[in-house]
């Protein structure tokens, strides 16, 4: 049967492709709500012609409000849950992208566009991989619903709207959005404000995203002579567009925030060594630096199970009303919320700064010893013949929303991950392969 079923599953490659092209091209990012439309019209539509393309498949399916939808097979009490995400991060700067970001072009091996592999791509391929199952006359003596959400970017309304509704909750499951062999470990998520006074004398506004580290910040202004002159002595990274300077960095996602460089955290160092007088510069400069794992804040944070604490200035906004630093913290599985934030709050005090929460969620931990885990582990040793031994991570994905849930997947060791970063992509080769261990698990989760 195992052959069969990867035979089935590479049969239905053109569709797959075919999908997450259709998919890639509605721009999901949040944008203005409506009274039909929680987080916009394009979010909705994505939301909409998922289900659809799962109907057409032979899924039952309901659309809940705009808030999140599922699609489900099979019957029985026992729910096999699958949960994915069609929200995406914005687009960043359009100069940056080799492909447009909302096309889905195929290039050699690869797909580009927003959300090839954070989430639709993994999600819709997930779908196929039950598809397959399904054409294969497999018996369903178990639900498999797919959880599809919409602000999983931002607020994660969307999951917290599927729990107060009271729909079912699955018994287990996993989320195909981080990487193989499986992460049973998150850490907690923080992300708040540090609001101060307003500032007369410069103005910023800078980043998109909390949970990306910004490749670029952007200067105009009356210190722009002596800001070259600094960042030339500091041998940071920058360009120049007639009177925009742009501090350059290296993108990555916030859970790894410790692998890139930080543009604004670069740009604040500079603007202090000047003599801008700004109290939100003035802590990024002298607090955090380009320290990432915040250890002026909380000295060496770490645990065995999760890793380092990491710290990300995602956004910065000066104006003569306000001074706001958005930050993004992951905090390892032993430590607690509280270990840190007063921590935090004490730091925030000393440059007048208030600290704003924005939104936690808490750390999730699933045993080794665990059957859900037991089993995705040899389903990805034996495809795979790697060592299916599970990690931790810093990011922070749906298996937070079910007590026996593990992100699983789609990028496997070694492969980089291009989520949140211009000219994101996916591999298609390595796509199809994530497809049939996705088919094969939920095989075994059906015996």
């Amino acid at each position: 049967m195992k052959n069969k079923i990867k035979d089935k599953v590479n049969s239905l490659q053109p569709q797959i492709i075919s999908s997450i092209v259709d998919c890639v091209k509605i721009p999901s990012v949040i944008d203005n709500a409506t009274d039909s439309c929680p987080f916009g019209e394009n979010i909705d539509k994505a939301l909409r012609h998922t289900l659809a393309l799962c109907e057409s498949l032979g899924f039952k399916t309901v659309y809940k409000d705009g808030y999140y939808g599922y699609a489900e097979i099979g019957q029985g009490e026992e729910i096999i849950g699958i949960l994915g995400h069609l929200d995406v991060v914005p687009e960043g700067e359009l100069e940056s992208w080799e492909f447009p970001p909302y096309e889905g072009v195929i290039s050699g091996d690869k797909l580009y566009g927003r959300g090839t592999q954070d989430d639709k791509g993994p999600t819709i391929g997930a779908i196929y991989a039950v598809k397959a199952l399904m054409d294969l006359g497999i018996d369903f003596n178990k639900r498999v619903r797919f959880i599809f959400g919409t602000d999983e970017e931002n607020l994660w309304r969307c999951i917290n709207k599927y729990s107060e509704n009271k729909e079912e909750i699955p018994n287990y499951g996993f989320t195909p959005d981080s990487k193989f062999p499986m992460i049973n470990a998150e850490k907690g998520l923080l992300q708040v404000f540090l609001n101060g006074l307003g500032n007369n004398d410069i103005e910023l506004q800078l980043g998109q995203a909390f949970n990306s580290v910004p490749d670029k910040a952007v200067y105009t202004g009356k210190y722009a002579d002596k800001l070259v002159e600094e960042l030339d002595k500091l041998k940071f990274e920058y360009t120049q567009d007639g009177e925009k300077i742009y501090v350059l960095g290296r993108g990555v996602h916030s859970a790894v925030s410790d692998t890139g460089i930080n543009a604004i955290a670069r740009l604040a160092i500079a603007l202090n060594n000047i003599g801008v007088e700004s109290n939100a510069i003035k802590f990024i400069a002298n607090v955090i630096g380009q320290d990432a794992n915040a250890n002026n804040i909380i000295e060496n944070c770490m645990d065995e199970v999760s890793g380092k604490l990491t710290f990300n200035i995602g956004k910065l906004n000066i104006n003569e009303e306000k001074e706001s630093i958005g930050i993004d913290v992951r905090i390892p599985v032993t430590y607690k919320k509280e270990d840190f934030v007063e921590k935090l709050k004490a730091k925030a005090c000393e440059y007048k700064l208030e600290y704003e929460e924005f939104d936690y969620l808490d750390s999730i931990y699933v045993s080794e010893d665990n059957f859900l885990v037991k089993t995705l582990k040899k389903v990805f040793e034996d495809e795979t013949g790697l060592d299916g031994t599970p990690h931790s991570s810093g990011g922070a994905t749906y298996a937070r929303a079910l007590d026996n849930c593990v992100a699983f997947g789609s990028v496997f060791p070694g492969k980089p991950k291009t989520e949140h970063q211009a000219n994101e992509y996916i591999i298609i080769e390595d796509l199809m392969k994530a497809t049939e261990i996705y088919a094969l698990a939920v095989y075994e989760l059906l015996k």
